[in-house]
């Protein structure tokens, strides 16, 4: 079968089109579901392995790749996925970017009708992580108004999708160019700014009272600055720093203006809540089946360039969601 493969860690030109032996059912595992994948997403995680950078350093040489989209070739007996279902999956880390893949039962998703295989490759490493961090670690309530840091990126836009449905009355995009406002407006964004200078933005447009909850995959220089953003008993959600730097924080602003920053760990905490992944979809399925929650609509690239779709998250000129085609 062709799939991906990172021989050595050189960044997302790595990345190679490769004949690898496809997984058997007896080699998989008399549990394990067969999948023939049609589409593959990309994730920030995807850039950072590719150098050496993730805490997660799988051995060389690897098939990237944390989420697909296909159907299943062949499944144990009552299993809740079958033979011909559409599904979405998780490999969470490694092996996605291949045209078959063996996987747990319980990490396998029937897709909706309405959703085609290129979003739904691109749906559950950011969906499930933003639900997870609004629903569970930011307690998100009803009527609330939330801010949203690389609000065009795959989380940004996952987050601007999924704010309004499970609550949010006010979503609040910031993005970094102007040429991104209008995929943050599209997507679902109340007001849009710009990261230079969005603190007096948000201020201004919350007639000086701040935000509920920050959603915030960037880390970086803005840390300090959103955390001024906060209105009293505001969350700022610690995702990710695809900003590069890792910010500090002095703790007395916690208590001086009793705000939380708040840790989102989806896939620790996935490792130790055990059919947590499914409690997660029976809430999103509903909302995506009806239509309640859109769908997101990738950027797709061909598997000849998934060295291309990877470096488009480490440079940060990725629009949205990045997915790669494999039929």
């Amino acid at each position: 079968m062709r799939a991906i493969q990172i021989a050595e860690l050189a960044g997302p030109k790595a990345a190679e089109v490769v004949e690898i032996e496809e997984p058997t059912e007896d080699a998989a595992g008399e549990d394990t579901v067969l999948v023939d994948v049609h589409a593959a997403g990309v994730a920030f995680p995807d850039a950072l392995q590719s150098r050496g950078l993730y805490q997660y350093k799988p051995a060389l040489p690897y098939v990237p790749g944390a989420e697909f989209a296909g159907v299943v070739r062949s499944a144990p007996e009552g299993a809740h996925v079958q033979p011909g279902d559409r599904v979405a999956g998780l490999t969470m880390l490694c092996g996605a970017m291949a045209e078959v893949v063996a996987l747990q039962p319980e990490r396998l998703f029937k897709l909706p009708d309405s959703v085609s295989f290129e979003s739904g490759a691109g749906l559950l490493f950011n969906d499930l992580t933003v639900h997870f961090a609004l629903r569970t670690r930011g307690r998100l309530a009803d009527g609330e108004t939330v801010l949203v840091h690389g609000a065009a990126g795959g989380i940004g836009t996952s987050s601007l999708r999924l704010a309004p449905p499970l609550g949010a009355s006010r979503v609040i995009a910031v993005v970094s160019s102007q040429e991104k406002v209008d995929v943050a407006r599209a997507t679902g964004a109340t007001d849009v700014v710009l990261a230079d200078g969005f603190k007096d933005a948000v201020k201004e447009l919350t007639g000086g009272r701040g935000v509920d909850i920050i959603v915030d995959p960037v880390g970086g220089d803005r840390f300090t600055d959103s955390l001024r953003s906060l209105a009293p008993g505001g969350r700022l959600l610690v995702i990710g720093f695809t900003g590069g730097e890792i910010p500090t924080i002095k703790v007395n602003r916690l208590l001086l203006n009793n705000v939380d920053a708040v840790g989102v760990g989806w896939g620790a905490w996935v490792l130790s809540h055990p059919g947590f992944l499914q409690q997660q979809w029976a809430e999103l399925e509903p909302l995506l089946a009806s239509g309640a929650v859109s769908a997101p609509d990738p950027e797709v690239y061909p598997l000849a360039r998934a060295g291309e779709a990877i470096a488009a998250l480490e440079e940060r000129t990725a629009q949205g969601k990045v997915v790669v085609s494999l039929r």
